[in-house]
């Protein structure tokens, strides 16, 4: 009988949206952290554990919300720039005298106010999401360049210790604080995702957005949802940008929709919607993460970094194409 409970728990655990790429992923995981181990010994230091972990978790943050709108069969190009604007702008209104923490609100309004229009733009004005999100990723960095006046801040100051200490530099039974952002974060948006009625709605968007309507899902409410998320989450990376450089840097983010995307499909996020878990996001970061810091030791120029992680990106993709249109058939003859 307990045999036939334990198949039973496999069977249920396997039939999930996406897990069997996510045990996929995570035996390569794994292998990799084996393999860098044996190359560099320093790999499994405690120091490098930790700035390990710390640099995984933007990562992880960013393609949280991109995974949010792979899983409705849009995507998002903004990403980057949101994170450079929100960069730029909370750190121009703290250095004109803006408290901290109200710089922070005014920064996450706006932020949002851009997951609005994305949603909007793709949802209600039926723009295609790669040119509406191509269009707010150019006009996000405009702002952050002009914000403060196409230079990047001064210092944030003293003032802003407190601020630099949650996003960044302070600790919390023995993790940096920028560890426990993105724990959360997950904990709150796997929770919407998976147990929620607004993430059943998210997931029957990607699957098929005409039967979803006809059954009675808000699609547009999903679609901007989704896209809400996204810039949240690359609002919140943007200020931990801030906090770790403690000054504003006009070109902050540049990439980052890149390694959210790759975060996502690596994780077994699917391109063309309605498939995926976040947890498989974690391990996609985790890899990119692993990829990055391990090549590092090994002494790879960050162009093959670039080269390697890009070809992964790809042969996820590729992989994830073939899988759920099926192999093409060659026609009978006659």
């Amino acid at each position: 009988m307990r045999n036939k409970e334990k198949q039973n728990i496999w069977k249920k655990l396997l039939a999930t949206r996406g897990m069997g790429q996510v045990l996929t992923v995570t035996v390569g995981l794994f292998a990799l952290c084996i393999v860098f181990g044996i190359l560099s010994p320093s790999f499994y230091s405690a120091r490098n554990v930790g700035n390990l972990l710390r640099q995984v978790a933007p990562i992880l943050i960013i393609g949280i919300g991109q995974s949010y709108v792979l899983i409705t069969g849009n995507i998002d190009l903004s990403i980057g720039s949101i994170v450079g604007m929100s960069c730029m702008v909370a750190a121009t209104l703290m250095t004109k005298g803006v408290n901290p923490w109200i710089a922070t609100l005014i920064t996450i309004i706006l932020c949002l106010g851009v997951g609005v229009l994305n949603g909007t733009l793709v949802a209600k004005c039926k723009l295609p999401p790669f040119i509406a999100t191509l269009g707010t990723m150019t006009v996000g960095r405009g702002v952050a360049q002009i914000v403060n006046n196409n230079y990047n801040t001064d210092a944030i100051g003293n003032g802003a210790k407190a601020f630099r200490d949650l996003f960044y530099y302070g600790k919390a039974v023995g993790l940096y604080n920028t560890i426990w952002i993105a724990v959360i974060l997950f904990l709150v948006f796997n929770f919407i995702l998976s147990k929620t009625r607004t993430g059943r709605h998210i997931y029957a968007v990607g699957s098929n957005i005409d039967a979803s309507r006809l059954s009675g899902v808000n699609t547009v409410r999903s679609t901007i949802i989704v896209y809400m998320v996204s810039a949240f989450c690359a609002c919140v990376v943007g200020l931990i940008t801030c906090a770790t450089s403690g000054m504003g840097t006009m070109d902050s983010g540049n990439m980052y929709e890149m390694y959210a995307v790759a975060a996502s499909v690596i994780g077994g996020i699917s391109t063309l919607g309605g498939q995926g878990i976040l947890i498989g996001t974690v391990v996609g970061a985790s890899i990119w993460g692993v990829l990055q810091n391990g090549l590092q030791f090994a002494g790879a120029p960050v162009a093959m970094r670039n080269i390697v992680i890009g070809a992964i990106v790809i042969i996820c993709v590729l992989l994830d194409v073939v899988i759920r249109t099926g192999k093409p058939r060659k026609k009978a003859i006659h």
